[in-house]
């Protein structure tokens, strides 16, 4: 009975035993650890506690920037921060993309029309730009962009000027009579005729060009100074574009016009001959292989007993006789500036070649005689060759001869001493 009562105290006093000594324990080890710091860093004053401020990140990736550009930026690929054009550019921009169809110029301001300028392609086709645009800057874009070297002084300083010359000349150049069409020639030359001003040569042959493309063509060489040969030659042009061409003989400085092997006959001759009679440039005419026959002939030579520039005449295969040499012997006899006539394959008769021979007895200029198949009698086309040898013999002896050319004193040579 004792020992069971002892037991149970003995293990109550044994615990809190241990408890106090675990308890001194932990408080001596707190105390000790408080008191080596206390030795090794040396008394301190007591401060109050104080938070760090947050810290600023520099970098671009710090979460607080990514979440800041994500309150900005929506979930979109195509999203951009760029501001939106102004509507006056939006406009432009529109004007210039559709200008080709929609050409608006003229209506917009002054600031505006610079933009639309600038902006513009230089491969608009002329059909719109030609009769719109005087801007120089623009053309000069245009020049620059075909013609690597660009000598504009040759155009009179106008960069719009020498373009449309230039591009006439290149089409000229490599026009392929029965391979290009003839209407992308006709249909540029109303576009540059204000603007093309140095063109000398026109060349159009073998080109099925009839008179409605004549006389457009003619027209817009109208008062142009500069051209000096036209020649149509082997084309379908008739009496109307033989007037037009008797026009352009009475407002251009045009020197030598061929509209050979054509249709033109007797009333478009007669327009040819009233335009040759006031005119003081022209030098050569080729009619050949056309049917004027002796009215238009005649009127041809009635109009040269006034004319004294034309030297070169062919009016070969055009059913002429008898009445056109008639009047041409009378040519023959008063005419001083003709150096060369052609009446080949004509039916001029030995009574027409005995009239030529007659009025070469007077003429000492004419050089060249061109009669074969003419059907004039034999005799008359020796003599007549004869009086040709005089006459070339004659120039050939003015042409050499120095008397005109050196003084007195440099004639009198040691070769040649005077008396």
């Amino acid at each position: 009975m004792e020992e069971t009562q002892i037991t149970p105290s003995l293990s109550v006093r044994s615990w809190s035993s241990i408890s106090t000594q675990d308890q001194s324990s932990i408080s001596t080890q707190d105390q000790s650890s408080t008191a080596g710091q206390a030795s090794s860093t040396g008394p301190q004053p007591s401060k109050p506690s104080v938070i760090p401020p947050p810290v600023k990140s520099k970098g671009p990736s710090s979460g607080a920037g990514v979440r800041r550009m994500r309150r900005i930026i929506a979930e979109d690929a195509e999203w951009s921060v760029a501001i939106v054009p102004l509507l006056t550019e939006l406009c432009i921009q529109h004007i210039v993309k559709n200008f080709q169809h929609n050409p608006i110029l003229k209506q917009l301001p002054p600031e505006h029309q610079k933009k639309v300028l600038n902006h513009l392609s230089p491969d608009l086709p002329l059909a719109v730009t030609a009769n719109l645009i005087e801007d120089e800057s623009y053309w000069r874009r245009c020049c620059t962009q075909r013609w690597p070297v660009c000598h504009v002084d040759e155009h009179g300083g106008s960069w719009k000027r020498m373009f449309f010359e230039l591009h006439l000349e290149n089409l000229l150049k490599h026009f392929i009579p029965s391979t290009t069409d003839p209407e992308v020639i006709l249909n540029l030359l109303p576009l540059c005729r204000n603007y093309v001003h140095t063109i000398q040569i026109f060349r159009l042959t073998r080109s099925k060009v009839d008179d409605d493309k004549a006389r457009i063509l003619i027209c817009s060489l109208l008062d142009h100074a500069a051209l000096e040969e036209l020649d149509l030659s082997h084309n379908l042009i008739g009496d109307r574009g033989a007037r037009a061409a008797a026009k352009l003989l009475g407002h251009s400085r045009l020197r030598v016009l061929n509209l050979a092997n054509n249709q033109v006959r007797a009333p478009g001759a007669q327009s040819l001959a009233h335009a040759l009679a006031h005119n003081s440039d022209l030098v050569s005419l080729n009619l050949r292989l056309n049917c004027i026959e002796d009215e238009g002939g005649q009127a041809l030579a009635h109009a040269l007993q006034t004319n004294k520039c034309l030297t070169t005449l062919h009016l070969g295969g055009n059913e002429l006789s008898e009445p056109t040499a008639t009047l041409l012997s009378q040519v023959l006899s008063i005419n001083t500036t003709l150096t060369s006539i052609n009446l080949s394959c004509n039916r001029i008769g030995p009574d027409g070649g005995k009239q030529l021979l007659e009025g070469m007895s007077d003429n000492k200029t004419l050089l060249e005689f061109d009669l074969r198949l003419s059907d004039i009698a034999q005799e008359s086309e020796y003599l007549i060759g004869q009086a040709l040898c005089a006459n070339r013999e004659a120039a050939h002896q003015r042409a050499l001869s120095p008397s005109h050319f050196m003084s007195p004193a440099t004639a009198k040579g040691p070769e040649n001493p005077a008396g």
